[in-house]
């Protein structure tokens, strides 16, 4: 296997693994009883589960690097540009339609999301690519987080005051996605995926072309994880550092955040590289490819069949309910009943994906 192969081998490895677990944490069998490990931090702190979303928009900017790159040899600026944006639009209206499946009720309509903020971070990223230098990248990326932490920190909110980062409602994207972001909201008058945090988003994006640009030098694979790890051991330090002005928060997407995350992503990648190209193991890991060669079908139909197996339309009853509280009669924990939904209803996601992955057939959005 070419060097080359092996890289995306890693890639595609990591980006399989994260749609495994976006799938897993967005579909417990029951919302009330949530098996532990798999809950976000309500507010300021991080747990494991928060790392899964950053990961995918690292390895979007990966991406970016390793395709666009190679288009470059055969294509223009401009037919690359007509081509990025109209994926980004496809990506964003996918992610609007699954809002509204299954009963299209448009006064309900919500225009962030988890695909949104994906396309937004990939058209942002892939522009940066086409038209700015490594340099400009590094002071853009840069400036957006220092500025986010000044404006989030310091600046006044109108008809507030100081920011109170404890508050969720007392601080600027609060204000901006009550101002200016239509439609339904998560969280009522504000989303974790809104558009002020949108623009840290993209630099977690960035980070995984800073990555990307490491994954194509030509040194050895050991001086490449060498390297990586240099990157992963700043961004680790520069997180440590911020947290303590703009405290961790995946619903603010904060600066500290972006940095601990986007080195915790950097270290799991080299995980998958050490697995993937020292120890020959991707085979073992090929579970992983069935999803990552598929993502975003697998994102979106985990999201469609929810109709079947977590609403009452088709059987009269709500599966999920039935299967939780039917393992809880029988003396196991609720939680861990929820878990066991979870990683079933993965399965079901997992059959399509492998059958595509056996036949060579990969659905491009």
């Amino acid at each position: 296997m070419s060097l080359s192969n092996q890289r995306i081998t890693a890639v595609d490895t990591l980006r399989g693994l994260t749609i495994l677990f976006m799938i897993i944490v967005n579909n417990p069998g029951s919302g009330t009883h949530i098996y532990a490990p798999l809950s976000h931090a309500e507010w300021n702190g991080i747990t494991p589960t928060d790392y899964i979303f950053p990961t995918f928009l690292f390895i979007v900017g990966i991406s970016i690097v390793l395709s666009l790159g190679k288009r470059l040899e055969s294509k223009s600026k401009a037919e690359l540009t007509k081509h990025v944006f109209i994926r980004a639009v496809k990506i964003y209206l996918v992610g609007t339609f699954l809002w509204l499946w299954y009963d299209f009720d448009f006064s309900e309509i919500r225009w962030a999301g988890v695909l949104q903020r994906i396309a937004w971070v990939y058209l942002a990223c892939s522009i940066l690519y086409l038209y700015t230098s490594k340099k400009q990248q590094w002071l853009i990326g840069i400036s957006i987080l220092t500025a986010y932490l000044l404006l989030m920190c310091f600046i006044p909110v109108p008809g507030i005051g100081a920011p109170d980062l404890l508050i969720p409602e007392k601080n600027w994207a609060h204000f901006i996605d009550r101002m200016y972001l239509p439609g339904v909201m998560w969280q009522g008058t504000w989303d974790p995926e809104g558009i002020l945090s949108t623009f840290p988003a993209i630099v977690t994006g960035m980070i995984g072309m800073w990555v990307g640009y490491e994954l194509k030098t030509s040194v050895s694979l050991d001086k490449r994880m060498i390297r990586l790890t240099m990157i992963a051991a700043v961004l680790f330090i520069l997180g440590d550092f911020t947290q303590y002005i703009f405290p961790l928060n995946k619903n603010l997407w904060s600066t500290s955040f972006t940095l601990l995350v986007g080195g915790i992503s950097t270290l799991i990648l080299i995980v998958c590289m050490y697995l993937c190209d020292v120890m020959e193991q991707h085979k073992r890991l090929r579970f992983a490819n069935y999803f990552g060669a598929n993502a975003i079908f697998a994102y979106v139909l985990s999201s469609l069949l929810r109709v079947i197996f977590y609403e009452d339309v088709i059987w009269g009853i709500m599966p999920n309910t039935s299967f939780v509280s039917s393992l809880g009669s029988l003396g196991i924990s609720l939680q861990f009943a929820s878990l066991l939904y979870a990683l079933f209803y993965t399965f079901i996601i997992w059959i399509p994906t492998y059958y595509l992955f056996k036949k060579n057939f990969f659905i491009k959005i």
